[in-house]
């Protein structure tokens, strides 16, 4: 059989010397490295905690801003549709000023050319009744010129009447 001992040489006061040597540098590490090593590890610990909490801060500050925006968005929005209704509803008194200046001005077209019509009628119902009246002293005179019996007097004013009717006699 194989002797383990050998091998491995464990030995009871070897274990303890390696005990009794790391239990003191322990004790000695403790004594002067451990606040060093404590204070590394709580600023490292405060830091990280710093960066974390900045972090946060951060994150809640641009949450903030991004509902700020949000809101002025809305709010610009809103004004924007505010103006737009407005722009619209001018733009719609707009045109119905127009169409009322429109609907006027072919009302006073209208009437103007009404009354030159009128005007034009009474004008020409006025040159007619001359021109008649011219006729009828015309014929009168001629008829005075002359004597005539009854039959050749129709005769004569069925005559004249037919060239005045045809634009034929002259004055």
């Amino acid at each position: 059989m194989i002797n383990i001992d050998n091998y491995l040489r464990l030995d009871l006061v070897d274990v303890t010397l390696v005990l009794i040597s790391t239990f003191l540098m322990v004790m000695l590490a403790k004594k002067y490295f451990w606040n060093y090593a404590k204070e590394y590890l709580d600023k490292r610990q405060n830091l990280i905690q710093a960066e974390l909490d900045e972090a946060s801060e951060r994150d809640i500050k641009s949450k903030q801003l991004l509902d700020e925006a949000k809101q002025k968005i809305e709010d610009v929005q809103e004004q924007a549709n505010i103006v737009m209704d407005k722009v619209e509803a001018e733009a719609r008194k707009n045109a119905e000023v127009i169409l009322k200046d429109a609907r006027n001005s072919a009302e006073r077209i209208k009437l103007k050319a009404q009354e030159d019509i009128e005007f034009e009628k009474r004008e020409a119902l006025v040159e007619m009744k001359d021109e008649m009246s011219n006729i009828a002293l015309l014929a009168a005179r001629k008829l005075v010129e002359k004597e005539l019996d009854n039959d050749t007097q129709r005769k004569y004013v069925k005559d004249f009447i037919e060239k005045a009717g045809n634009d034929e006699w002259q004055a």
